[in-house]
Parts: structure tokens; C-alpha cells; sequence
């Protein structure tokens, strides 16, 4: 059973940071696709940043780029979002998702596996 675990989200000030990690109980972790998603309250879901599965392709979105990286550790079946500059919007729950193939995807129906989430409240 794949199980997802998130953790490292918090309450931070505009500008500040954080980093987010996803712990995998995946036997084959080297072989799936991660990706991060968020949802604000009223918001539908959004995809944030999404890593191949050998971690060479990657993909942010357009309102996060230059301020949040997606990495991997394959060794360790742990993806990490880490995430500077903070804005207020940037407030949500944040999710991980892995889908067993190895290219990067933005869109949550391809993703099969999803963690519980984590908050992420950035105050102004």
C-alpha cells in the first residue's frame, strides 16, 4: 500500500521560507513521478512544481518560478519542495502526488497516489 507523508509546513512571514518534504512508501520509488499540488480555501486544486522520476526534468509553475524548487532524493523515497519569498497567496494546503510513470504531468488526474497535505500560512 503506497502511502505519502508530508511535513514542514507551517505559519511564516512574507519573504520567509520553507521547505516541505513527502516521505514515500514506495518500493519503486525510482520509478514514479512526483508533484506537488495546492488548494486554497475557495481555490480549486493547482499544480505547484512536478519532478520526473529520475529527477533530471522538472516543472514550476509560472506564479512560483524563481522562488520554489522541487527536488529529489531517490535514495531516501523523499520528494522536497522548497519554497522562498513567500507571499500570502502562496497560503494553502499543499499535497504530494506520485503517478507510477516517469515524466513530469501537471494535471491531478494523472497522478495516482496522494498524501494527506500540509498547511502553509504565510501572514503579511
Amino acid at each position: 500500500q503506497v502511502q505519502l507523508v508530508e511535513s514542514g509546513g507551517g505559519l511564516v512571514q512574507a519573504g520567509g521560507s520553507l521547505r516541505l518534504s513527502c516521505a514515500a512508501s514506495i518500493r519503486t520509488f525510482g520509478s514514479y513521478a512526483m508533484g506537488w499540488f495546492r488548494q486554497a480555501p475557495g481555490k480549486e486544486r493547482e499544480s505547484v512544481a512536478s519532478i520526473s522520476s529520475s529527477g533530471r526534468n522538472t516543472w514550476v509553475a509560472g506564479s512560483v518560478m524563481g522562488r520554489f524548487t522541487i527536488s529529489r532524493d531517490n535514495a531516501k523515497n523523499t520528494v522536497y519542495l522548497q519554497m522562498n519569498s513567500l507571499k500570502p497567496e502562496d497560503t494553502a494546503v499543499y499535497y504530494c502526488a506520485a503517478r507510477g510513470t516517469t515524466t513530469v504531468s501537471t494535471r491531478a488526474r494523472e497522478y495516482d497516489h496522494w498524501g494527506q497535505g500540509t498547511q502553509v500560512t504565510v501572514s503579511s
